[in-house]
C-alpha cells in the first residue's frame, strides 16, 4: 500500500511540475535561454508551494572516497524528482544518460528532462525517465 501512495504522489508531482512546465512555455515561448526557462521554473515552484533545490550538487563516493564534482542537477524537486531543463534545438542521446546517470547518483526514483525549444511541451518538449532501482514501484 505504501508503495501506491509514493507512486500516486510522485505521479502528482509529476503533474504540477509539468503544468508549472506548461505555463511558463505559454507564457515566454520558445527561443530563450536555458536560465531563463529555470528562474522561471523556480518562480512557478513557489507559487505553488513545491519544495526544490535549484542547482543541487552531486557528490560522487568512489572506491570509498568522496569526490568533490562540479556536477549539479539543475532542480531537485520534493527529494523524489530530478528535473534537467533545456533550450536547444535537438535533445541528444548524451543528456539522456546524464539524466539516467544523476538520478542513480542521487537515487532518485524519477527524472523530467525538459527542453523549452520546442512548439509544445507534452508532445515534443518533455521526456520522462524512471530509474532502474524503482521501476517495479513505479
Amino acid at each position: 500500500m505504501e508503495n501506491d501512495i509514493n507512486k500516486k504522489l510522485i505521479s502528482a508531482l509529476e503533474y504540477e511540475v509539468t503544468g508549472a512546465c506548461i505555463e511558463i512555455h505559454k507564457n515566454l515561448g520558445p527561443g530563450l535561454l536555458e536560465s531563463v526557462y529555470h528562474r522561471c521554473l523556480e518562480r512557478e515552484l513557489q507559487l505553488r508551494d513545491i519544495f526544490y533545490v535549484s542547482e543541487h550538487i552531486i557528490d560522487i563516493e568512489y572506491k570509498g572516497v568522496s569526490i568533490n564534482t562540479a556536477l549539479r542537477v539543475d532542480l531537485l524537486v520534493e527529494n523524489c524528482l530530478i528535473m534537467e531543463l533545456k533550450s536547444v534545438e535537438t535533445i541528444h542521446p548524451i543528456y539522456e544518460a546524464q539524466i539516467l546517470t544523476y538520478m542513480k547518483l542521487l537515487n532518485v526514483p524519477k527524472g523530467l528532462l525538459i527542453n523549452f525549444n520546442c512548439t509544445n511541451i507534452i508532445h515534443n518538449g518533455k521526456k520522462t525517465f524512471v530509474n532502474e532501482l524503482y521501476r517495479d514501484l513505479l
